[in-house]
């Protein structure tokens, strides 16, 4: 059964933390898959207006959206719902148990998941709780802001009962009766003599003995000595799981309100932030919520343009990549060459989540200088960070899913980074298992292909999955000849079979000639970009291995239709298009539109005479005046810079009359004498 959300408050008003535990723990075993509060609910409703729409065969009111079916209900339970957000934001903020801080805090990961409960939540006073608690941290005159306005936020959100709840129980406690646990303490600075919230409830193990007026301490034994080390690893842990959840809470309420955004920049969260996690990455000893820290990084700067420059300014980029090497265990080698041993177990779970986390991270304030020129230091930087991402290419986990994610943000970094540092890839030393080029280690080149074919084959969101591999193996093809000659080996093999059209073949070659027809542009074009590039943008031979009829948008973008040579043609080496036996054979044969050996087809006008094929030739060029001129098509042409335009009056030889006499001629005999009538 579901507890009464207002039971619940009552009980935090009362400060009964065995019944808020209890009624706590029910309620997130409830709602602990729950994203969408009111979604069975609004179903229900929907459903159940349709059943009245069939039985009475219309509806009074239409709603005008989905949020127009809320009741008065839904509402109050919504109210509801940020009344108990508010009061457990203070509740938090008082010495409590382990185990209630942590349910507390496990409720409002639930709550923080709804959006329009969140009001709450991205107040000055509810980010500084829920950042200091989640081990960020924060100066002490936001600290005591903080305890003032979550005490007063509960006044406001609860209801009169509860409001003298309050009251009676702050009485209570300035005649110095007041529960147990009712008193709210600061997490940043205890008192002398005061109990830490991490300690409430444990024993204190003081041993005195009153003999002859004396006090005599008796010394502990072992047992006492090994109950002390327990209790203080359980503490440890207890502290360790309710700044996971503090920082889980946070993460949702950052990534689900601008407002939170907004106020986290203007706290300058990302400062305490930032600082946590360059003490935790020089220490060497992460704690098991270093991977939320790193998700509330990603979401900060992936949120906040401006929180992206301040984060590089503070030498983010050389920091992270630090980490990345701290996660992996990186062992160096000669300069920019990271050792890789085969041998070695996939890395786990863990740790390629918090690397996919850096990697996220480090592509939100690398990518804005992708066009730039950097300067020598910055050149240096960016190429032990391509060594350690090389790294990363090779690297198998645990999981395939995982190993698919942790290269895509790998090819999103690299893709991000200048081009000038990326000979990093192909500049290690090459062993008997490499794979190579003209004597150039390609293992990770033949990474990036096989990453480029799996996501090819899944074909799925290809615009965010594969242009960003699409585009990496473009510009490092037209600034590497080595790694242009590798994949032209693999994609675009000498050919052999020219019976069937390039995008019906199963090969890379068909896979991606495919793709130059695809409905998203951005795809389209970073296809057809990839293949022109191994072409080393030679017209002649694009049109050799994808069809004239692919080939036309690349070409037609290029003004390059009339098949003059790219401009950048001549940055290209001049070896030559090596063809097999097969080709030279069936060259002369073979149709330049569709790219493929066509079979014979009949002439259309054979057995015709010369006149009935000029009156065919005009029939054919009035049907295209009329269709263009009702501009149903327009008919185009090259014009000598290579570019398509339009043929306007050019096509204009017949006249008027002679479409309307040519109109007649096709109406049968019945029709025109009607006509005529």
């Amino acid at each position: 059964m579901v507890p009464d959300i207002e039971r619940i408050i009552e009980s935090i008003v009362r400060r009964d933390q065995d019944s808020v535990q209890l009624l706590l723990n029910s309620y997130n075993t409830q709602y602990a898959e729950c994203f969408f509060f009111n979604t069975e609910e609004q179903e229900r409703r929907k459903q159940q207006q349709l059943e009245e729409f069939r039985k009475k065969k219309f509806r009074d009111c239409a709603p005008a959206s989905d949020s127009d079916i809320d009741s008065d209900d839904e509402n109050a339970e919504l109210l509801l719902r940020q009344d108990l957000s508010a009061a457990l934001l203070c509740f938090i903020g008082s010495q409590l148990q382990p185990a209630v801080l942590r349910v507390s805090l496990h409720t409002l990961r639930i709550l923080s998941r709804d959006r329009r409960a969140l009001g709450h939540m991205v107040t000055d006073s509810a980010l500084l709780t829920l950042a200091h608690m989640g081990g960020i941290a924060i100066p002490q005159t936001c600290l005591q802001q903080e305890n003032k306005e979550a005490e007063d936020q509960v006044g406001r959100s609860c209801s009169t009962t509860h409001i003298r709840a309050v009251s009676s129980c702050e009485q209570g406690a300035e005649a110095g009766t007041a529960p147990s646990g009712c008193s709210v303490v600061s997490f940043s600075v205890l008192a002398e003599g005061a109990v830490s919230p991490a300690t409430c409830g444990s024993v204190n193990h003081c041993y005195q003995q009153k003999h002859d007026g004396e006090h005599v301490t008796l010394s502990r034994g072992k047992k006492d000595t090994q109950q002390d080390n327990i209790e203080e690893l359980e503490k440890e842990e207890d502290g360790e799981v309710c700044r996971k959840e503090a920082l889980k809470v946070l993460c949702n309420v950052i990534y689900n309100s601008p407002r939170a955004q907004e106020r986290a920049s203007a706290l300058r969260l990302l400062q305490g932030l930032w600082e946590s996690l360059k003490e935790e990455i020089w220490s060497k000893v992460p704690l098991s919520c270093h991977f939320y820290k790193l998700r509330l990084l990603f979401l900060l700067t992936a949120l906040r343009p401006e929180l992206r420059l301040q984060l590089q300014q503070e030498r983010g980029v050389s920091v992270l990549t630090k980490a990345l090497e701290q996660c992996l265990a990186v062992r160096w080698g000669v300069e920019y060459e990271v050792l890789t041993d085969s041998t070695q177990p996939p890395i786990s779970m863990e740790v390629s989540q918090k690397v996919i986390e850096i990697l996220k991270t480090l592509f939100n304030i690398t990518h804005m200088f992708h066009r730039q020129e950097p300067d020598e230091e910055d050149a240096a930087l960016y190429r032990h960070l391509v060594a350690v991402l090389r790294h990363c290419l090779l690297l198998s986990c645990e999981g395939e899913d995982t190993l698919e994610e942790l290269q895509g943000h790998t090819v999103n970094v690299l893709s991000a980074l200048p081009l000038t540092c990326l000979d990093v890839l192909v500049s290690v030393q090459v062993d008997q298992a490499s794979h190579k080029c003209e004597g150039v280690n390609m293992d990770c080149v033949h990474n990036l292909l096989l990453f480029m074919n799996r996501r090819l084959n899944r074909g799925q969101k290809l615009k965010e999955k594969l242009t960003p591999v699409l585009n990496l193996l473009t510009e490092s093809s037209r600034v590497h000849r080595e790694t242009r000659h590798y994949l032209r080996q693999k994609i675009l093999p000498p050919l052999r079979d020219v019976a069937i059209r390039p995008e019906q073949d199963s090969s890379l070659r068909g896979q991606l000639v495919r793709l130059m027809t695809h409905v998203d542009t951005d795809v389209k074009d970073c296809a057809a970009e990839l293949l022109f590039v191994l072409c080393k943008e030679n017209v002649s031979r694009f049109v050799k291995y994808t069809g004239y009829g692919n080939a036309a948008g690349l070409l037609a973008a290029r003004g390059l239709l009339n098949g003059r040579m790219s401009s950048s043609n001549s940055q290209y080496s001049s070896d030559s298009d090596s063809d097999t036996e097969e080709y030279r054979e069936a060259k002369a044969k073979i149709n330049l539109v569709t790219g493929r050996v066509e079979a014979d087809q009949p002439d259309p006008m054979e057995g015709m005479t010369d006149e009935e094929k000029e009156e065919e030739a005009r029939h054919l060029i009035s049907m295209i005046n009329r269709l263009s001129r009702d501009q149903i098509i327009q008919p185009m042409g090259v014009t000598a810079e290579g570019r398509l335009a339009p043929l306007w009056g050019q096509m204009s030889d017949c006249t008027l009359e002679e479409e309307e006499e040519e109109e007649l001629n096709l109406i049968p005999e019945g029709g025109k004498d009607s006509q005529m009538e």
